[in-house]
């Protein structure tokens, strides 16, 4: 069968025996279709949203930041308008919890929904007053990073080059299992420590002398006073404990004492 003769819909195969005369045609000239050149265009990236702040910065609207975080229940320090490491790792936080990039920088999004969903700061709030309680801090507390603990007043300071940045209650161990008195450092720290002696957690731990370590205390958050510890300096504050752990590095000094 030759070429010419099949067609869309067949017709032309059908009817074979009725042969057309041939007669010249004429043959049309063809110029060379043109094809248009594409100029590849990259994939369009997203712009990050400006940062309003980040490490580093200091500052009113620092201030600002973290009285509103203090607000929104993820900062437990004090408000010192000097955005460090814990102040990042709040952002983060919050961040997280509303489904935005952690990134523990304050961009456009993050402020916008911070300043939404908390109230403006007083100006107590920005300002906070300094901590008084330093007439009762023990010397050696008075200059460096400190985790200073005082059995007399059952308080656990946090201070800084003789700022106290932050405090919370704390028990002992009994007289059978003293809490040792002296100047440490904290030499290890364990986020969901067990312990392997009594088979009981010991959240947020930060060990400063053999086995005995500052932690949270479900038992201590539910009886209070009524109970001891081993031996290690318990906190009832998960909050406040967990924004201490974060902050303390290895190497930081622990003092206690009467």
């Amino acid at each position: 069968m030759g070429v010419g003769l099949t067609g869309c819909d067949g017709s032309a195969a059908a009817n074979p025996t009725t042969a057309a005369t041939p007669t010249a045609t004429h043959t049309p000239t063809f110029s060379p279709a043109v094809t248009p050149t594409l100029t590849p265009t990259s994939a369009r990236t997203p712009t990050p949203a400006p940062l309003v702040l980040a490490r580093g910065d200091r500052g009113v609207k620092v201030r600002e930041l973290q009285a509103r975080l203090r607000r929104a229940k993820v900062y437990a320090l004090r408000v010192s308008g000097v955005y460090g490491a814990a102040t990042e790792r709040a952002v983060a936080a919050f961040q997280r919890a509303h489904d935005l990039p952690a990134t523990g920088s304050v961009d456009v999004r993050t402020w916008a929904l911070l300043r939404r969903l908390t109230p403006q700061p007083t100006r107590a709030e920005l300002y906070p007053p300094a901590a008084t309680g330093s007439a009762r801090l023990d010397p050696r507390c008075r200059t460096g990073r400190v985790i200073c603990i005082s059995k007399s007043a059952r308080r656990l300071y946090w201070v800084v080059d003789g700022e106290i940045r932050m405090s919370m209650s704390v028990r002992f161990g009994s007289a059978y299992q003293p809490t040792r008195n002296g100047e440490f450092r904290v030499y290890r720290k364990s986020r969901d420590h067990v312990s392997s002696l009594y088979h009981t957690p010991m959240p947020y731990a930060m060990f400063f002398s053999g086995g005995q370590a500052i932690h949270y205390s479900a038992g201590f958050a539910r009886q209070g006073y009524a109970g001891t510890s081993h031996g290690c300096v318990n906190t009832r504050d998960r909050g406040k404990t967990a924004a201490l752990f974060d902050t303390v590095r290895i190497g930081d000094k622990v003092v206690i004492y009467r």
